[in-house]
């Protein structure tokens, strides 16, 4: 099943994404064909403040391991983090 992973920056931590961003997107490289999409979110001026990641996960517990163990959350990068099933339909 896919499940969507949605984290929001906590404020003024810009720095803390950049210094784990090739960290963090090794960690996404590493799931192959499981990781269906990822990228950033921005705000108004283009600025990263977020991410969303769709990935293939056995299981919910699947999912919020593979969030927990982002080099994102453990460096505290995050002020939330939801976690959803998600069904694909189009394109």
């Amino acid at each position: 099943m896919l499940y969507v992973i949605r984290c929001i920056d906590k404020e003024d931590h810009l720095e803390v994404r950049m210094a784990n961003r090739p960290t963090h997107v090794e960690y996404l490289k590493s799931f192959g064909e499981r990781l269906f999409v990822a990228g950033p979110t921005l705000d108004d001026a283009g600025e990263m403040n977020g991410s969303v990641v769709i990935l293939e996960c056995e299981d919910k517990a699947g999912a919020e391991a593979f969030a927990a163990n982002d080099p994102y959350a453990k460096a505290g990068l995050f002020s939330d983090v939801t976690i959803s099933p998600w069904k694909k339909v189009l394109p």
